[in-house]
């Protein structure tokens, strides 16, 4: 379809930062083909009004669980350890395809509706999160969680699923695939090793969870006599494209290992901040020019899946604990949210900026509310002001997803349903 958004403001690349700019975006079938200036023989099917409203490139969520969805709420104020084996880990042993599928469907509405239009996601159940993107217009990388002891039939067993199911969905190009071994503490050496090995065999990158907790850092360094960042190093997971979640505990070496490999590294702020695991020295890594993006985690942790949430915390946060306003700035955050999410999922040749010839994935906000009028400045609102709500049509791949606020990709009340129908059936619902 051709899409005309008309007379809007939106926030375009130069250098890099991004500036606000009134102007129009063409779109001819998945690819924006012009800004400001039409393409020759352009005939809008579709003409949208930009009048007071907002375009930014769609919002990429680089770490999270989607299936976790219906889990939300449900184990707060614990500890990690006992929030993960004592809680979360029971529930999903309970956890059916069926339930994951609708977790996933959950997640992604929610995503949607508040402007991401990709994530990258860990998950456990082959075939359902995959399903669930493909049928709702939605963009995602997926991995599914690998856990594994050297060469044990348990590991070999996930591998071969996680390569069916990149077999079943090749032909959806807004799915792509990473190789996803767990953590530390659920992937031993020997079977880093074979992660690797068959990293360089399929050409995949790699996303993992890396020192979160001072629980994972200690033990790593008893078990192996060296911190979860210098363990993935040694294994060979860095010589791949890779993408570490948290990195809350990560030293001063670590931070030299994780520039000197070009690891992408994504914050989780509220999820890090509410298991009680810190923060991670962001402008540490960010002195060190180590691309940073920004994740959710899952549900069952945060407990919910708004990037500006998080891009709010993100900004605060650093400049609360450096005392330094200028630490974190909202220019920094919508890069985290954005193009240094795309960088990290190597997609930044097709997202995370509006840009002529890249995909057209983008969200559009009413700036006619309480929240962000008058819009001063509407890169700082993104941060400091908007809460998703605001978000009123969504674009992926050049198909309207969401407009005025209906979503027209997805069965919403049918998902409402499924989702609270599984917490009765496990015991968890109020």
């Amino acid at each position: 379809m051709n899409i005309l958004v008309k007379n809007i403001l939106a926030l375009l690349p130069e250098g890099n930062n991004c500036v606000p700019k009134k102007t129009d975006l063409y779109i001819q079938g998945s690819v924006i083909t012009g800004i400001e200036n039409a393409p020759e023989g352009f005939i809008p099917e579709k003409v949208i009004d930009g009048t007071d409203r907002l375009a930014i490139p769609g919002l990429i969520n680089a770490h999270t669980h989607s299936y976790m969805t219906f889990m939300r709420n449900v184990a707060d104020d614990l500890s990690f350890m006992d929030w993960l084996f004592g809680t979360i880990d029971p529930i999903e042993q309970k956890m059916t395809n069926e339930d994951a599928y609708w977790g996933a469907n959950l997640a992604i509405l929610e995503m949607m509706k508040s402007g991401t239009t990709c994530f990258n996601d860990m998950q456990m159940n082959i075939m359902q999160t995959t399903k669930a993107v493909a049928e709702s217009g939605m963009r995602a990388v997926i991995c599914r969680g690998l856990v594994g002891s050297g060469h044990d039939e348990a590991g070999q067993i996930r591998l071969q699923e996680a390569y069916e199911e990149m077999e079943a969905f090749h032909d959806c190009d807004r799915l792509s695939f990473l190789l996803g071994p767990h953590a530390p503490y659920t992937c031993d050496e020997a079977f880093l090793h074979v992660v690797a090995e068959e990293a360089a065999k399929h050409h995949l990158g790699i996303h993992m969870h890396l020192s979160e907790s001072m629980t994972e850092l200690e033990n790593c360094q008893k078990d192996y006599g060296c911190t979860p960042i210098e363990l993935a190093r040694r294994s060979g997971l860095f010589e791949f494209p890779f993408v570490a979640a948290h990195c809350v505990q990560a030293t001063p070496d670590d931070i030299d290992i994780l520039k000197q490999y070009n690891v992408s590294l994504v914050t989780n702020p509220a999820s890090n901040m509410k298991l009680g695991n810190g923060f991670a020295p962001l402008p540490q890594m960010q002195e060190k020019g180590i691309n940073i993006c920004i994740g959710t985690d899952g549900a069952a942790s945060n407990n919910s899946l708004n990037l500006f949430h998080e891009m709010s915390l993100v900004t605060l946060i650093h400049k609360g604990t450096q005392r330094s306003p200028q630490c974190i700035s909202a220019q920094d955050a919508f890069r985290f949210a954005t193009i240094n999410g795309a960088r990290a999922l190597s997609l930044e040749d097709q997202i995370g900026s509006i840009e002529v010839g890249k995909k057209a994935d983008l969200a559009i906000l009413d700036l006619k509310n309480p929240s962000l009028w008058p819009c001063n400045n509407p890169l700082a609102a993104l941060s400091y002001s908007a809460n998703g709500g605001e978000v009123n049509t969504v674009i992926i791949d050049g198909k309207i997803t969401m407009e005025n606020r209906i979503i027209l990709t997805m069965d919403e009340e049918r998902i409402y349903y499924e989702t609270e129908k599984i917490m009765k059936r496990m015991g968890h619902l109020a």
